[in-house]
């Protein structure tokens, strides 16, 4: 899963999706200017996707969001209250999206942020859904039904969880020094409970390290393994443990917390070892580029077996065979949509 460098499919970013061929694409601010622009875009690169591509994008409102120059800005999601919010703001980015040619937001984010946790400068801020875990766990449920109720995937965010992180990591490694008790009873509270009642399509990797409990591994450089390179959180607790079938990706790569101490060759080998599906590497095209050339190598040489990208295959047909095409491109409707949103927000403060 790839960024692209503008707001058009120029040269060099066709010639990179022709080399890497990619499962997918991600957009981010920098690819958007109008709503007519970025449905150009999605066309384009459709248009020359050797499989046809999973496009996505980080809209979750507040202080993430993609959108906010071409619609109204969305609320964020810790202003939520009721489920019936939750799930009409849902149903508003799932519309504009699959009309923009979207068709997976790395959404909800589930990180329980209540109580002592709330104020840290870990780069959630606004981002969660508000209150305990069973809370958030309700209100990003109710959003991310709306999202697919207008044939958008969603995919949650960020396991084993984020919330008492007390830095971001895209700056640096989170040291979460929660029990491993603390962990099972509110971090994974919202996926276990969300799993035993459907299966989301996708589940997003963080990158942090929990010193608290036994599931923390040390790599062979002698550094702590975040979650996202760690067989014991991907293979071991999501898959195994909690039952997870969809696919997994990871936070991108290119954050702090993972190339400061694995650089991006090694990062994305551990990073499939683990059990992930996807890699995120969202802006340097060297850093694409050499990624990779070493998870292919890594084939070659035999160190990744070819069993093991046959169950990641298996899992991204089954969230590929999900995805709705894009709607009718209708520039009106974009108009009506923002005009919603700018009652919905309204309605959040009253």
């Amino acid at each position: 899963m790839i960024g692209l460098p503008g707001p058009e499919l120029d040269e060099p970013s066709a010639r990179l999706l022709n080399d890497i061929k990619p499962g997918g694409i991600c957009l981010f601010a920098r690819n958007i200017r109008s709503s007519t622009q970025v449905r150009e875009l999605t066309d384009a690169i459709r248009d020359v996707s050797v499989v046809p591509p999973m496009i996505a994008i980080d809209q979750e409102g507040g202080t993430v969001d993609r959108l906010k120059r071409i619609i109204t800005p969305l609320a964020a999601a810790a202003s939520i209250q009721h489920i019936e919010e939750a799930s009409d703001m849902g149903r508003l980015v799932g519309r504009v999206l699959r009309l923009l040619g979207i068709n997976l937001d790395f959404a909800p984010v589930v990180d329980v942020v209540s109580g002592e946790r709330s104020g840290s400068s870990n780069g959630l801020f606004t981002r969660p859904f508000p209150g305990d875990a069973a809370s958030v766990k309700a209100l990003a449920f109710a959003f991310y039904q709306g999202l697919r109720s207008q044939g958008v995937a969603g995919c949650l965010k960020h396991f084993p969880g984020l919330g008492a992180a007390r830095v971001d990591s895209h700056e640096e490694l989170p040291l979460i020094d929660i029990d491993e008790a603390e962990l099972r009873a509110v971090d994974l509270l919202p996926y276990s409970a969300w799993f035993e009642e459907e299966m989301p399509t996708a589940v997003m990797i963080a990158h942090a390290a929990y010193n608290g409990t036994s599931l923390q591994e040390i790599g062979q450089n002698g550094k702590l393994l975040p979650s996202s390179l760690s067989r014991r959180f991907v293979d071991g607790l999501l898959r195994s443990e909690l039952g997870f079938e969809g696919v997994s990706i990871t936070d991108d790569l290119e954050m702090g917390a993972v190339v400061r101490n694995f650089g991006i060759d090694e990062a994305s080998i551990l990073a499939i070892e683990a059990g992930n599906d996807l890699l995120a590497i969202c802006a340097g095209e060297n850093n694409i580029r050499a990624a990779h050339s070493a998870v292919m190598d890594a084939v070659s040489s035999g160190r990744i077996e070819p069993e093991r990208l046959d169950r990641s295959l298996e899992r991204l047909r089954a969230l590929h065979g999900s995805l709705e095409p894009p709607a009718t491109f209708d520039i009106a409707e974009i108009g009506v949509i923002s005009e919603e949103i700018a009652r919905f927000n309204a309605r959040l403060k009253t």
